[in-house]
C-alpha cells in the first residue's frame, strides 16, 4: 500500500477535482502491474496497473491481490465503473486504503465487489491515504476547496513595505512556493498584494500546471497595466461592483453584507476547485484565520532579514506546529487549523 501512495503522488497537480489514486497488482509478493491516476479525465490506476502487466503475467491476474489507495469507482464518470474492470478481470482480492467520500461511490464499490464474490479488506494505512488526499476529502466532506496559508516575513515580523515590494525568502524556498502553486488548484491574493508585488500568479520555477488566479478587488482600485491583466493568461476579480478591467476574462460580483471569505470559497467549490493557496496580502490572510475557514498555514521566516518597519504579519490563531525545516537563511514552519 505504501508504492500505492507514492504512486499517486506522482499526479499531483494534475488529476484536480479527482483524487489522487495508485494501484499495485501483486502475485505471490511480486508486483505484476502498477499505475496511477495521471492526468483529470483520463484513465484511473486500476486501468493503468492492468494494462502495465505484461504478457508473460497476463494469467497470474486471475491469482493476484489488487491494492489500491482508495475505493474503486462504480459508476460512469469521464471514464467507466473501475469495479467493471476488477470484476472482469478475475481479480480475486482487493485491498483498499479508505472508502471513497464522493457521493456516487461511498461504499457502493465496495458493495459491487463484494456482490460479485471479490474478497475486499479496508482501512490498510487509512490515515496516510486521508492525508494524501486531505484536498479531495475537504472538498465533498465540507463543500470547499483545502486552504493553504503562505506568507514569507522578516525576522522581526513584516511582510512587506506598504509601497514598495520587499524580496524575503531566498531561492530554495521560492522554488518551492511553486511548487505549491503547482499542487494547487487556485490562488489567490488582495488589492494591495496585486498593487505593490505586481505578480504574476503563475507556476514558472516547479514543473506542473499553473493555477487558476483569484484576485479580490472590492473597489475596483487595480490599474490596467499590472502583469495580471498583461499577460493573456485567464484570471477572476471578485469585487462589490462591475469591473471595468481590461483583459479581465471572469468577473465574480460579491455581496457586501455577506462574509466575503465564504463566498470565495463557494464560488471555489462551484467551479470544482478542490484546493485554494492563499499569498496574501496581510489583510486578506487574517481575513481567513479569524474566519477559521482555512486547514494549513506554511510561514516563511528570513532570519536574517530585519525590515525595520512595514506591513505587520499576520497572526496565527488556534494553531498547532506541524514540522519546522530550514532552507539557509529561511526557516519554513507548517501549522495545521485546530
Amino acid at each position: 500500500m505504501k508504492r500505492c501512495l507514492d504512486l499517486a503522488q506522482q499526479g499531483a497537480g494534475l488529476v484536480a477535482p479527482n483524487p489522487l489514486v495508485g494501484a499495485v497488482l501483486v502475485y505471490e509478493d511480486r508486483i505484476i502491474g502498477e499505475g496511477w491516476h495521471q492526468q483529470y479525465g483520463g484513465a484511473h490506476a486500476e486501468v493503468h496497473c492492468v494494462q502495465s502487466v505484461s504478457l508473460a503475467d497476463k494469467h497470474l491476474i486471475p491469482q493476484s491481490t489488487l491494492y489500491v489507495s482508495l475505493e474503486p469507482c462504480s459508476h460512469f464518470g469521464k471514464t467507466p465503473p473501475c469495479t467493471n474492470l476488477i470484476i472482469e478481470q478475475c481479480i480475486p482480492r482487493v485491498v483498499i486504503a479508505m472508502q471513497d467520500p464522493f457521493a456516487k461511490v461511498n461504499g457502493a464499490g465496495i458493495a459491487q465487489l463484494q456482490a460479485a464474490g471479490i474478497e475486499v479488506l479496508v482501512g490498510v494505512l487509512e490515515k496516510e491515504a486521508r492525508a494524501l488526499n486531505k484536498a479531495f476529502l475537504t472538498f465533498h466532506q465540507q463543500q470547499r476547496p483545502f486552504v493553504t496559508l503562505k506568507w514569507a516575513q522578516t525576522a522581526d515580523g513584516f511582510i512587506g513595505k506598504t509601497d514598495s515590494r520587499l524580496l524575503i525568502s531566498n531561492d530554495t524556498t521560492n522554488r518551492m512556493v511553486h511548487q505549491l502553486r503547482a499542487h494547487h488548484a487556485a490562488i489567490l491574493i488582495g488589492t494591495n498584494t496585486a498593487m505593490i508585488d505586481n505578480p504574476s500568479l503563475t507556476n514558472r520555477h516547479w514543473p506542473g500546471p499553473s493555477p487558476v488566479r483569484l484576485v479580490l478587488d472590492l473597489q475596483d482600485r487595480l490599474p490596467n497595466d499590472l502583469h495580471l491583466f498583461q499577460d493573456g493568461l485567464p484570471i477572476t476579480v471578485f469585487s462589490a461592483q462591475r469591473s471595468g478591467i481590461a483583459g479581465v476574462v471572469n468577473y465574480v460580483q460579491l455581496h457586501p453584507d455577506t462574509a466575503i471569505i465564504s463566498q470565495i470559497l463557494h464560488w471555489c467549490y462551484t467551479q470544482g476547485l478542490n484546493s485554494l493557496l492563499v499569498e496574501g496580502g496581510a489583510q486578506l490572510l487574517q481575513s481567513f484565520i479569524q474566519s477559521g475557514k482555512w486547514d494549513e498555514a506554511i510561514v516563511i521566516t528570513n532570519t536574517q532579514l530585519r525590515a525595520g518597519d512595514g506591513i505587520v504579519a499576520p497572526e496565527l490563531a488556534t494553531a498547532a506546529l506541524v514540522k519546522e525545516i530550514n532552507y539557509a537563511t529561511d526557516s519554513i514552519q507548517y501549522f495545521r487549523c485546530l
